[in-house]
Order: C-alpha cells, then sequence, then structure tokens
C-alpha cells in the first residue's frame, strides 16, 4: 500500500476538494501522489525500494500465472497491472484509488480507463509507515466498488521478505445480527486465504488459514501457483 503520510512535496495552496480536469492541470510530481475520494485529495506517497521490488515480485508471479490460465482456457483474457488507476462508477474519473497490484479483466480498446467492475482482484503491499486507519479505509473503498478480491501483503524484516499474504472476498450479505443493529458498510471482505513465508502447512481445505511453506496456492480468480524462492527480495 502507498504511504499516506506527508508526501515528498506538498503545496500550501492546494485545495481540500479537486476534480480530476483540476488535478490533470498540476505539475506530474504532484499529481502523481494523490488519489480522488469523492473529490477528497488523498496523499498516496510511494513507500521505501522494498516495496516496489516485493510488489514488482508479485506481479510477476501473478502475470505468470495469469498467462498460464489463458493458455488452458482460450475463453479467459486476464490482465495484470501495478500502480494503475481504479476509478468508481461508470463515468467520470473524480473518484479512483491505485492498489499496488490489480488484476482485471481484458478491456476492449487500448489505453482504456480501468473501472471498478473490470476489476477482481485489488491488492495493497502495506509499508511500515501505513496506519490501520489506512489500510481500512481503503479496503472499504474497495468493497463499495464491488471489487470481488483484496489481496493484502506484509513485508518482513531481518531478512527482508514477503511475510504474510491475505486472500479476501467480498461478502455482500451479512449474518444475523441483533435486532436494532445494522451493519456499518453494506459489503466487506472475509478472509479467505493466508500464507505464512516458512509456515508449516495443512492438509485441511476447510481451515482459512493456508500457509504453505512452497508459497501461495490459490484458486481464484484462476489458479495461483506462486513458490516462495520466486518472491525472494
Amino acid at each position: 500500500m502507498t504511504d499516506m503520510g506527508v508526501p515528498h512535496v506538498a503545496p500550501s495552496n492546494l485545495p481540500a476538494y479537486m476534480t480530476w480536469e483540476e488535478l490533470e492541470l498540476l505539475p506530474a510530481e504532484i499529481a502523481g501522489q494523490i488519489e480522488l475520494w469523492n473529490g477528497r485529495v488523498v496523499w498516496a506517497r510511494r513507500g521505501p525500494a522494498e516495496h516496489q521490488d516485493f510488489t514488482n515480485l508479485l506481479w510477476s508471479g501473478l502475470r505468470r500465472c495469469a498467462r498460464q490460465d489463458m493458455q488452458d482456457n482460450l475463453e479467459h483474457c486476464w490482465r495484470v497491472s501495478t500502480e494503475t488507476n481504479i476509478f468508481f462508477g461508470e463515468t467520470g474519473k473524480s473518484d479512483y484509488v491505485t492498489p499496488d497490484f490489480l488484476i482485471y479483466r481484458c478491456l476492449e480498446e487500448e489505453f482504456q480507463d480501468i473501472r471498478a467492475a473490470d476489476v477482481y482482484v485489488a491488492g495493497e503491499v502495506i509499508s511500515p509507515s501505513n496506519s490501520d486507519r489506512d489500510i481500512e479505509e481503503k479496503k472499504v473503498r474497495y468493497a463499495r466498488g464491488g471489487i470481488p478480491w483484496y489481496w493484502e501483503v506484509q513485508m518482513g524484516h531481518s531478512p527482508r521478505r514477503i511475510k504474510i499474504v491475505r486472500a479476501y472476498a467480498l461478502e455482500t450479505g451479512h449474518g444475523t445480527l441483533p435486532a436494532g443493529v445494522t451493519p456499518l458498510h453494506p459489503a466487506n471482505y472475509v478472509l479467505a486465504g493466508m500464507w505464512r513465508s516458512g509456515t508449516p502447512g495443512t492438509n485441511d481445505n476447510t481451515v482459512q488459514d493456508k500457509s504453505d511453506p512452497d508459497g501461495i496456492t490459490f484458486e481464484f480468480p484462476f489458479p495461483i501457483r506462486i513458490p516462495w524462492s520466486e518472491l525472494e527480495f
């Protein structure tokens, strides 16, 4: 996940709300640090070099799996990208987020904007400076956009590595609640898979913690097989 702390360059006269058209008038080094949440300016500073490295390693593994699935199923067409805007709603561009990595359907035209309805997976690599509030707020936006899967990657230290990967499935309904209680959000994510590097695995497919010493193994949105050796720093 990008660092939503103090940006590299923060003009003091920048408004709290902007449109996409106004954003395009800013210098690229400023505009590239901003997300618009219903027009509200949210700073999204890039994380440390390790953040970029692990994002790219995961992108490479997911792309390899996507291409394999397209070879096996000619009717499937996937794209895997990094740090690409996801626009909410059918039109307009003043409400968007920029995940660290994403999986989406092939679009009809080149250089076409990616809408939330096109996206199957949005993923974030968590940097040390990301607060719990940052993480939850962005996760809520993905859920509201109807994105079926949200992945969260936690980095480890000494040695530098991908420590934990979590896959969350979108839940649009909710369980039985006490009388008079309604959920705060109409959709939410439920943990569906978790992998810890170097942790013994389990053969019980009913267990949500799918820790596996050999790497990430998951079936959605296509078969994913990424060994830890492919994700080493």
